[in-house]
């Protein structure tokens, strides 16, 4: 089990590397419709990822627990909305399409920031995927292992053009393509640590794991709508409006909702 746990805690971060090598294959910018797209798509994977992977699960214990359903789910969901709020008000970041910072004001180079931004992303997936391992070992009927490598892989896959997104814009910025790759992958490297965090905390409070996969679910939709669906949604060059975001959303949504209940 150690063996199939580790390389569940690595296949996200196996994702983001790959889509950071691109840039040593691609030339130039990806295509802004693409960009939005793939944005839309990871939108749709880590709502479908909240509601199958974690927030149904939390339900579920809650009941089992002999606590009204609707309590840890609530109560860890806003801790993690507010939870990335804090993080987002007290680290210096850079969202793409965006030319003011956010956070306290920083000498930190405009790569530097969107890395951050991205860093800030990855966390809360990393807490997922640590949250649902750690239900495994506790023994939980609600999470089996094929159900947390669906999500280790659902994960992995929105990670890969996620990985691509932070890069090749850091190469159009004028950094090298060894240094971009580079810091796609170091966003990436918080993920397995932030499961690693997760799974050690877990181990120790096992009747808070409802509030603990409520608050990675609160975490994720906050990244989703405060950052990838607004991106995904701004006017692109041509000034026409884009159905590509939405249409990527549903395939996210879906594919995730097929891995997780077919694996699951």
């Amino acid at each position: 089990m150690a063996l199939q746990i580790a390389t569940g805690l690595l296949i996200p971060l196996l994702g983001t590397t790959l889509g950071a090598a691109m840039v040593f294959f691609l030339r130039g910018e990806i295509r802004e419709s693409i960009q939005k797209t793939l944005l839309g798509f990871a939108s749709g994977v880590m709502i479908a990822a909240s509601v199958w992977s974690l927030i149904n699960p939390a339900i579920e214990m809650s009941v089992r627990q002999g606590i009204p359903g609707w309590i840890p789910p609530a109560v860890g969901f806003m801790a993690g909305v507010f939870f990335l709020l804090f993080l987002d008000s007290v680290i210096p970041h850079l969202h793409m399409d965006s030319s003011e910072p956010e956070g306290p004001a920083s000498r930190l180079k405009k790569n530097t920031m969107l890395v951050l931004a991205v860093t800030i992303h990855n966390f809360p997936e990393g807490m997922a995927v640590g949250v649902v391992f750690a239900g495994v070992l506790s023994g939980h009927a609600d999470m089996t292992m094929a159900s947390a490598m669906a999500l280790s892989v659902g994960i992995a896959i929105q990670n890969f053009p996620e990985g691509a997104v932070i890069s090749m814009p850091l190469v159009a910025n004028g950094a090298e393509r060894k240094k971009a790759f580079l810091y796609g992958f170091l966003s990436g490297v918080v993920e397995p640590a932030g499961a690693l965090l997760t799974i050690a905390l877990t181990g120790f409070i096992t009747p808070l794991l409802p509030y603990i996969l409520s608050f990675a679910a609160g975490a994720m939709i906050y990244v989703v709508v405060e950052e990838l669906i607004p991106e995904a949604q701004e006017g692109n060059d041509s000034g026409h409006h884009s159905n590509a975001p939405t249409i990527g959303c549903a395939v996210g949504f879906v594919l995730m909702m097929i891995l997780d209940v077919a694996l699951g």
